[in-house]
């Protein structure tokens, strides 16, 4: 196993771990936190039915910190060479325009974590605990995945 892909699957492991604590693998908890309309009933930092968490915003937020500071300390800002640290170049995306088909993906992306309680991060976590529910998930994520490649893109 080579120096890259240690280093990538401590980062999944850290970020699962993360995202198992955060309690962003409990879909409960997820749609409190997209049931805005909850904040009539007040708010409540447990999985309450029919009132709005606000705890994920700060896991986001925390997240964003943690982000920043990253991008802060990054090669291309420390370093001549402008490497990353693992690998021999950034991989970043090509395209910055804003389409259609990125602007569907979004909503659709936001209507499956609405109704599921998932997104890909979080199911893929919780295949090791979860059950039936994120099976199916995960499931019908990759036919997704996969419908999009051979139409959309």
């Amino acid at each position: 196993m080579t120096t890259k892909n240690m280093i990538s699957f401590a980062a999944g492991l850290l970020f699962a771990l993360g995202l198992v604590l955060s309690g962003m693998t409990q879909p409960a908890k997820v749609l409190g936190f997209l049931n805005v309309m909850g904040l009539q009933q007040g708010i409540s930092w447990q999985a309450a039915p029919g009132y709005w968490d606000p705890s994920l915003a700060l896991v986001m937020g925390g997240a964003l910190m943690v982000t920043l500071i990253a991008f802060a300390i990054t090669p291309a800002r420390t370093h001549a060479s402008g490497k990353p640290w693992f690998d021999n170049a950034f991989h970043l995306p090509k395209r910055n325009d804003v389409d259609g088909k990125l602007v569907m993906g979004g909503v659709l992306f936001g209507i499956g974590w609405g109704l599921a309680g998932y997104c890909p991060g979080p199911a893929l976590a919780s295949l090791f605990v979860g059950g039936v529910d994120v099976l199916a998930f995960c499931a019908a994520m990759l036919v997704g995945m996969w419908a999009a490649k051979k139409w959309l893109v």
